[in-house]
């Protein structure tokens, strides 16, 4: 299924429907501020499995990353963040970036391992806010790629629909997405440091 969603004013409608398919245990496709990505709530443990095969892995081994609403409910799945770490993030966010920080003990909950670190997003896109939002807790998401050698993603909702749709319970098309991935910033150690350059500028950031 192929679902419109406006991407600067997300219909709640539309959301709420999204969300109830999501409290049931589906795995969507939905845009972000970078790259389209597969997404479920972070409630779900078999729909990260889903995930997982989708992506061709299993699932404790498997970039999941948290789309959080803010830095509040973030808070949630990172423990404490030292404070020049913590100043990069609210400069940073919502926006581009990934950051890589200490796993709270909720998360061997939800990824079923024993991970000490986590990836997390804030991006700057109205429709995955707006889902976390009604939510009430983070979404788990890996970007979606393509299966030509030369694109590293699908930009089209509607090609995504085509090649994968019948994988997932729907594709939310929010329009055209990103072709380059998000900046990834580990702060897990005792200096910022950039793992991947992205779409997120990290000059003056850092």
């Amino acid at each position: 299924m192929l679902l419109a969603i406006h991407p600067k004013n997300p219909e709640p409608r539309k959301v709420l429907d999204v969300v109830k398919r999501l409290n049931d245990g589906a795995v969507v496709v939905c845009p972000t501020d970078t790259v389209y990505a597969f997404a479920c709530s972070a409630h779900q443990p078999r729909a990260m499995e889903a995930i997982a095969r989708l992506k061709g892995t299993k699932a404790h081994k498997t970039n999941l990353s948290l789309i959080c609403k803010d830095l509040s409910q973030l808070s949630l799945y990172a423990r404490a963040i030292d404070t020049p770490g913590f100043r990069v993030m609210k400069k940073a966010l919502p926006g581009p970036y990934t950051f890589i920080v200490p796993a709270s003990n909720e998360i061997p909950k939800l990824f079923k391992n024993k991970k000490h670190a986590v990836g997390i997003r804030v991006p700057d896109h109205p429709i995955p806010l707006a889902i976390v939002e009604e939510l009430g807790h983070a979404l788990v998401v890996t970007s979606v790629h393509d299966e030509d050698e030369l694109l590293d993603h699908t930009t089209d909702p509607e090609l995504i629909h085509e090649r994968i749709g019948h994988q997932v319970e729907l594709v939310i098309d929010g329009g055209m997405g990103g072709m380059q991935g998000s900046t990834v910033i580990n702060l897990t150690g005792p200096e910022p440091e950039v793992l991947r350059v992205g779409k997120g500028p990290v000059d003056g950031l850092l």
